[in-house]
């Protein structure tokens, strides 16, 4: 194995080469070949996966799936032995809705799938490297430990590299590190990088983005060996983290499937005890099973999710946000803030008296290694703010020369000159290596003496500025006579610049609404802790005056304990944390019971973002693998619009509570008729077809609305609903099956009686499957149950507001759904090819006005019931 990052880093260029056993001429073709074979091609590999075709098993064969293979398939049994009971379209009908949820489920558990192909996309396609003393240009998949690549401002570094050679070289490790500032490299030995490559002054990152400059390094590690490598193989063994509404849906799939078979085995043992046929008896049987399961329930779910995504929902349940800083809080494009010149410290969007602050405006426009294609500067975006900040300024004669950025002198200085030999030096950089090289201070045009006083005075001004969060630059000058020589000596201080990356203008606003519903923001950044507190203070995440600061040098000591106790305090920021820190923040806060929420755009968010309850990545700035990492993707890349999801993931657990509500009643009055045929002798009210119309027809669209219901105005005003909180709660099991169920099978037992009194039967009479007073009679229980569906529609809006406080045109899908319900309906009653397919028979219009006051009903006794539980709200709190 070729040696690590920070033992390479540690040692002079010369060692390091000889550490790879290559030369400065390169490898030879031979030893390429051999290290190819070694050490593999570079490039991000997969771990083995999942086949694509287990993966669509497994959609199939789940617990609630297999409970319908075994209800279809009994229903195929049934019409073999007792033909034309409608028992085969029931069984195609269950598989149908088998087949259906399948697909959607697949769909969205391959479309997920996507981040390790981002990843490979990080690496560049084409890289120059000296083989042999020759450069040539090869595939970056090609390179090997101990190549030697020239890299060059605009390039990406293709592996992992200790720099050589370096002329004023600046790299963005945003994506690695979250850090927006460009660093530094240089070919120096660096013996402080010792354990962390990310913070050596001399190697280069693959994935890094070369911003400035130019330099030759050595590859010292390729493929999955990278920094880029080992962040990749986080995001694959993350793994994937099942949604708090998905594990509820599993359970009350589970409780429900249960349910049913339990009821269906319990009724064939009361039918076989009572004397009843043994086919008369299954089919009995069989009915329970399907009334019981609501076909309907996965198939609703799943197009609800496909609108919601399940992602939205657990966003709703988030108890606490991790958000990254740049490029999440922040517009990761640095501009200027703050200038001191003249002796005065304003804000950089000032007006300024003509002249007043010409020399800093000076230094800042002519003072930098942009380049300008197209007329537009390109290259370090704080030299891009400086730029833009000075505005149009005429050039002080031509560009002679550049004194180069580097990491140990912390400055840079352009020479420019007249054509009479005389000129300027512009020099900017870190006030600490600038300030002791000036004698002088510019007070508008006029030079003064930089005394002590005055000297201290800009040291203040500097600490203050750092102090919040700003990145702090001085900026200097000298006239140069015709053959004076350009050293950087008794400049004159034009003044401080202080830059920020500026925080979003709906932060703010958005941060206190997560504050209002409970939500606790923490920041997590690999930014610098003063810089990351100033802009935590600034959007309000941190509102007291001492919030908790762990970097990740602490954070690499503190053992898992440690970090659990440290998340108690009520305020808290990590700063200079990795990739595989904040995964570990996650796995901490997720093991306190907390639901997390983790907002991202770079690569080293990427394990984070996978790992969490929920992870949000940014669409227009984010890369591509955090965005295939994440359960969401902002694309207008607004922390606000977080917030408008948390809210939009509260109504859909609330919303799904609905029309589970609305589903789960009908099966009282499709139960009961099958206790009414055993136990009271009298022919079966419902059949088994007409079941799966409402589960499977009128149902549908209805309960598909009441899952589009718009967030209540009060859900951004309580804090997140408890972990542990259930889905099918007591108080909803009681509603629908044991208030809402009761009156629905009133009203369609009702109907059925009255019909067949109408018609003459007689008690103790078993009529044929096609007597068509039979047919009609169970076409009347049949629009009974849709009749009060369709009131109950409007009820399950809201458990405790009154339905007619809702306004319709907040979701206008309820009353097209309503209006689908009601065409089904009649298709099925008064349509030839309904009554051939469900068994039914046109109604009379006496039968409707009979069934019809039923649904009334039950829309009086449940807005009576809300009325009561208002008021006792209302005692209560009075109280």
């Amino acid at each position: 194995m070729p040696p690590d990052g920070p033992s390479i880093a540690s040692q002079p260029p010369e060692a390091a080469l000889a550490a790879l056993r290559s030369q400065a001429t390169g490898l030879a073709p031979d030893e390429v070949l051999h290290r190819l074979q070694a050490f593999g091609p570079n490039r991000v590999e997969t771990l083995p996966g999942e086949p694509v075709w287990l993966t669509l098993l497994r959609e199939f064969s789940h617990f609630f799936a297999l409970v319908l293979w075994l209800a279809a398939g009994l229903a195929f049994a049934a019409e073999h032995f007792e033909p034309g009971q409608g028992m085969a379209e029931l069984g195609i009908a269950i598989i149908g809705v088998i087949v259906v949820n399948g697909l959607f489920s697949f769909w969205q558990a391959y479309r997920a799938e996507k981040a390790l192909e981002a990843l490979r996309r990080l690496l560049p396609q084409r890289v120059k490297v000296r083989r042999s003393g020759q450069i040539d240009e090869i595939d970056a998949a090609g390179l090997v430990p101990g190549d030697i690549v020239s890299l060059a401002e605009g390039d990406k570094v293709p592996a992992d590299c200790r720099a050589l050679e370096s002329w004023g070289v600046r790299i963005n490790l945003a994506a690695l590190t979250g850090e927006s500032l460009p660093k530094a490299r240089v070919a120096d030995a660096d013996p402080a990088a010792a354990g962390d490559p990310l913070t050596a002054r001399n190697l280069l990152l693959a994935g890094a983005l070369v911003v400035a400059g130019e330099c030759s390094a050595v590859v010292y590690a390729t493929g999955m060996h990278t920094e880029l490598g080992r962040i990749a193989h986080l995001t694959q063994t993350a793994g994937d983290t099942e949604s708090p509404l998905q594990a509820e849906i599993r359970r009350v799939s589970r409780l429900v499937a249960l349910l049913a078979l339990g009821m269906g085995l319990v009724f064939f043992a009361i039918g076989q005890a009572i004397g009843l046929p043994f086919w008369a008896n299954f089919m009995f049987a069989i009915g329970i099973i399907v009334a019981n399961v609501p076909e309907g329930l996965l198939p609703t779910v799943t197009l609800a999710l496909v609108r919601h995504l399940p992602a939205v929902e657990a966003l709703g349940s988030a108890t606490t946000i991790l958000t990254d800083k740049t490029g999440t809080l922040t517009r990761n494009r640095m501009s200027v803030r703050e200038i001191l010149a003249g002796g005065r410290h304003r804000l950089a969007a000032e007006r300024w008296p003509a002249g007043g602050d010409f020399h800093l405006r000076a230094v800042a426009r002519f003072c930098h290694s942009l380049r300008f294609p197209a007329g537009q500067p390109a290259g370090d975006p704080m030299e891009i703010a400086l730029w833009q900040f000075a505005g149009p300024i005429p050039e002080p004669g031509e560009r002679r020369g550049e004194i180069a950025f580097d990491a140990e002198r912390r400055r840079m200085s352009v020479i420019t000159r007249h054509a009479d030999g005389s000129g300027q030096l512009w020099c900017k950089g870190a006030p600490e290596a600038v300030l002791p090289l000036c004698t002088q201070w510019m007070d508008g045009d006029t030079a003064r003496p930089l005394g002590d006083d005055t000297q201290a005075a800009f040291r203040r001004a500097h600490a203050d500025m750092a102090d919040r969060g700003l990145r702090v630059l001085a900026l200097a000058w000298r006239p140069l006579a015709a053959g004076d020589t350009p050293d950087e000596s008794e400049l004159a201080l034009a003044g401080l610049i202080g830059l920020e990356d500026p925080p979003r203008p709906d932060v703010h606003a958005a941060v206190e609404r997560c504050h209002e519903a409970g939500l606790r923001v923490i920041m997590v950044t690999g930014d610098h802790p003063r810089t990351a507190v100033a802009v935590a203070r600034e959007v309000s995440i941190v509102r007291g005056p001492t919030p908790q600061v762990i970097t990740g040098d602490a954070l690499r000591g503190m053992p898992p304990a440690a970090l659990q106790l440290a998340l108690d305090a009520p305020e808290i920021v990590f700063a200079r944390v990795t990739a595989e820190q904040k995964m570990l923040i996650v796995q901490a806060l997720q093991q306190k019971g907390e639901i997390v929420a983790v907002t991202g755009d770079g690569v080293n968010d990427a394990p984070a973002l996978k790992t969490a309850d929920i992870g949000i990545a940014m669409g227009l700035s984010g890369t591509d693998v955090a965005r295939e990492a994440a359960d969401i993707v902002l694309l207008d890349d607004h922390f606000a619009t977080i917030v408008n999801a948390i809210e939009e993931g509260r109504a859909v657990f609330g919303n799904i509570r609905k029309f589970l509500t609305y589903i789960l009643t009908s099966n009282i009055p499709e139960l009961v008729p099958y206790l009414a045929f055993v136990l009271c002798r009298i022919p079966l009210p419902l059949t088994v077809i007409q079941i799966l119309a409402v589960d499977l027809g009128t149902d549908m669209l209805p309960a598909l609305a009441l899952g589009a219901e718009p967030p209540h105005p009060d859900a951004m005003r309580s804090p997140p609903r408890p972990r542990g909180e259930r889905l099918l709660s007591w108080p909803v099991i009681a509603r629908a099956y044991l208030f809402l169920g009761p009156l629905e099978a009133l009203g369609a037992l009702a109907a059925f009686w009255f019909v067949m009194q109408a018609g003459g039967w007689v008690h103790g009479q078993m009529p044929a499957a096609d007597d068509p007073l039979y047919r009609q009679a169970t076409t009347a229980c049949l629009a009974a149950i849709v009749l009060a569906q369709m009131v109950n529609l409007f009820v399950c809006r809201h458990p405790r507001t009154a339905a007619w406080r809702l306004p319709l045109r907040g979701n206008p899908l309820l009353l097209a759904g309503l209006a689908a319900e009601a065409g089904l309906l009649l298709a099925i009653v008064y349509s030839e090819p309904g009554n051939r397919l469900f068994g039914t028979a046109p109604l009379p219009a006496d039968a409707w006005l009979f069934a019809l006051p039923f649904a009334l009903l039950l829309g009086v006794a449940e807005e009576a019931r809300k009325g009561v539980l208002r008021w006792a709200g209302r005692r209560s709190a009075g109280n």
